[in-house]
């Protein structure tokens, strides 16, 4: 079933919405695009004459209800972008009188759904080294599916919408939709965007593919590195993990991150590059300064080069100009992870050169998407977020998409 063949006139629908939104001391919303990103789901439900019940998660309580993480704090700021006075359930397990009461056109949020460990189905409080510790587990999932069968009966039909989330076998990802027919279960807009945005990079692949991978760390990155191997035309690898593969050469890397315990990894994947005939591209020079610190002291040095006591924070100007090189001329770009520290406003000439040349080459026809909440934080901060193709609301749910992995919330609707 997709959500446009469903009429909800009359029908509760419980919507699985990822307003993960961050928020400041005041408990003021910072950026609304995931809110933005769920309104064409929720409108359509509205306009049809059915009532929503919005679920969503905020940070990590761990199974413990914490104040700072209430879902209160945006009840005014969705009422508001919706057109309707949005009621709140303050425990989303107790909430069936509320959602009975719920009218066509009425909305209702609940509370924060990690105030439960059996969102999550994890053990709280207790190790995995702890011989009782499997026990808790099983335990853990009987309550899992206890918790997703309450949240199931609020509602008539349930409407994954939360991509950020498709990674995770959550309650109200996945287990929740074990109780509605395929009639009554779906993905709303912003996942079908999604799932078609990945469709278009992994399956409707123009060549030349440039994927761009940043960040600190090799380790977090290697499966979907892997993957991208066997698809890619050219590879920028860049950000922190730029001197683990420096210091695997060889190079001297001063006080620069590193992953010592990563060094033959980067080897291999240098070796795998070049037996596949891939242009990997690697930072050869960068902006190298005395400390961790936006007003630091500055230095342009060879990316395998730096000196005692500095670090590199970001892609020197003849690493940028091979970063253009191979983004230019692409049909396919896929984007994942900055170039340096773009938080400090001195070091952001790197993610900006990136940003430039995708949104010239998008210019020029190519297919950009963009991924991860450093990269979206980027391209927003250079104000080019409409100068791409796509911007996905998922970071870990769309590299494993793009590793090749099966995403549980979407599988558990398409019965996959």
């Amino acid at each position: 079933m997709t959500i446009d063949q469903f009429n909800f006139a009359g029908k509760k629908a419980i919507v699985r919405v990822d307003f993960n939104v961050p928020l400041d001391e005041n408990g003021k919303i910072t950026d609304d695009t995931r809110i933005r990103g769920a309104l064409p789901t929720l409108k359509k439900i509205l306009n049809d004459g059915g009532s929503v019940i919005i679920m969503s998660h905020m940070g990590k309580p761990k199974g413990k209800v914490n104040p700072k993480l209430s879902l209160s704090q945006i009840v005014d700021a969705v009422s508001e972008k919706l057109g309707v006075k949005v009621q709140f359930a303050p425990d989303c397990a107790k909430a069936g009188a509320a959602a009975a009461a719920l009218k066509p056109g009425e909305v209702l949020l609940l509370e924060n759904l990690r105030f439960y460990g059996e969102e999550e189905g994890k053990p709280v409080g207790i190790e995995k080294d702890d011989p009782a510790y499997e026990d808790a587990k099983k335990a853990m999932k009987a309550a899992q599916k206890e918790f997703a069968k309450t949240l199931a009966s609020y509602a008539d039909c349930y409407v994954n919408d939360a991509f950020g989330t498709a990674h995770r076998k959550h309650a109200s990802t996945a287990v929740i939709a074990d109780y509605f027919d395929a009639d009554h279960k779906m993905l709303g807009y912003l996942m079908e965007k999604e799932v078609q945005a990945v469709d278009n990079v992994l399956s409707n692949i123009k060549h030349p593919f440039t994927a761009i991978m940043g960040g600190s760390k090799v380790s977090t990155k290697i499966g979907i590195i892997e993957n991208l191997m066997d698809k890619v035309d050219n590879l920028i690898l860049c950000g922190g993990m730029t001197y683990t593969f420096a210091k695997a050469q060889g190079g001297h890397i001063g006080n620069s991150i590193c992953e010592d315990d990563k060094l033959d990894l980067a080897l291999d994947i240098i070796a795998k590059a070049k037996a596949k005939g891939v242009n990997l591209v690697l930072g050869t020079d960068c902006v190298a300064a005395d400390r961790f610190a936006n007003d630091a002291n500055t230095q342009i040095v060879p990316a395998n080069n730096i000196p005692d006591g500095w670090e590199g924070l970001d892609a020197g100007p003849e690493t940028r100009k091979a970063f253009a090189a191979a983004i230019e001329g692409a049909k396919t770009i896929l984007w994942n992870g900055p170039a340096g520290v773009f938080e400090f406003d001195n070091f952001t000439d790197g993610s900006r050169a990136i940003a430039e040349a995708i949104a010239k080459a998008t210019a020029a026809g190519a297919f950009s998407l963009i991924g991860g909440g450093d990269s979206v934080a980027c391209i927003n901060k250079f104000g080019m977020a409409d100068k791409v193709s796509y911007i996905s609301t998922g970071g870990g749910a769309l590299l494993e998409a793009i590793e090749g992995k099966v995403l549980p919330g979407i599988a558990a609707i398409k019965g996959e």
